[in-house]
């Protein structure tokens, strides 16, 4: 594996370490990948299947997984899938898998990210920070402000980064669908360029492909318009990107 030796930076010594979950079979791989984490001050753990994942998940709090594709029995796919029916915590997928259909099928099912096999263990370490630090952002300014966003009914709680719908159910997002659907509210009535939403959603941070956005608007989509296939709140504008039609109220 590419790098995956290779010691970076560790994380500011005052905060408080971060878990992280390897679902990872290879065991060469995720000894390396638990060495690569703990040296940045990650508090990493690893399992090699879906199974043992779940006993995990059941005993105590992860702050985000990275998961394989390639699992003995139920594979990366189906156990993120499976996740996004109850948790919204972050997710990045690893795979061998080079082709950019892969890799959309990945954030269709609701990943936050993918890093492709052999990758570099900098880029890794990158990608687990810039997705932590999007949801402590969000977090922070929203405790500041104390508000949440309305919209036809909607509300967006930006500080405990939960969306509910108008008969006040909480609607399950994943990390990147929600900083998404943040954005749009905080920009009502601007069209915003995919390479916008990059910035505005993944810090500046390179490597997302603009194709994820369509992926996320169209999983936004699912959840809050009326009828998906002809949307009235997130409309696409041609050669510009999308625009959040309806009014933001903040309360």
């Amino acid at each position: 594996m590419r790098g995956l030796a290779m010691p970076v930076p560790h994380a500011n010594a005052t905060d408080a370490p971060t878990r992280i979950l390897l679902v990872e079979d290879d065991a060469e791989i995720a000894r390396m990948l638990s060495d690569v984490l703990t040296e940045n001050g990650f508090a990493a753990r690893s399992v090699t299947s879906g199974e043992e994942m779940d006993q995990v998940l059941e005993r105590r709090d992860i702050d985000l997984i990275l998961l394989d594709v390639m699992l003995p029995g139920e594979d990366g796919f189906s156990i993120c899938r499976r996740l996004r029916t109850e948790s919204g915590v972050p997710i990045i997928i690893l795979t061998a898998l080079g082709e950019d259909m892969d890799r959309i099928i990945g954030l269709e099912i609701g990943a936050d990210d993918y890093v492709t096999k052999p990758f570099n263990s900098r880029e890794l370490v990158a990608r687990i920070r810039a997705l932590l630090r999007r949801a402590r952002i969000a977090g922070t300014v929203a405790s500041d402000r104390l508000t949440a966003l309305h919209f036809v009914g909607w509300r967006v709680d930006p500080v405990e980064r939960q969306l509910y719908n108008p008969d006040g159910v909480r609607v399950t997002t994943t990390s990147a669908e929600f900083d998404l659907l943040l954005a749009f509210c905080q920009n009502p009535g601007r069209v915003l360029s995919r390479e916008q939403l990059l910035d505005l959603t993944h810090g500046g941070l390179a490597g997302p492909i603009e194709r994820s956005i369509d992926v996320h608007v169209s999983r936004i989509r699912q959840k809050i318009e009326p009828d998906p296939r002809d949307p009235t709140l997130i409309k696409t504008v041609r050669l510009g990107g999308y625009i959040f039609t309806p009014g933001v109220e903040a309360s």
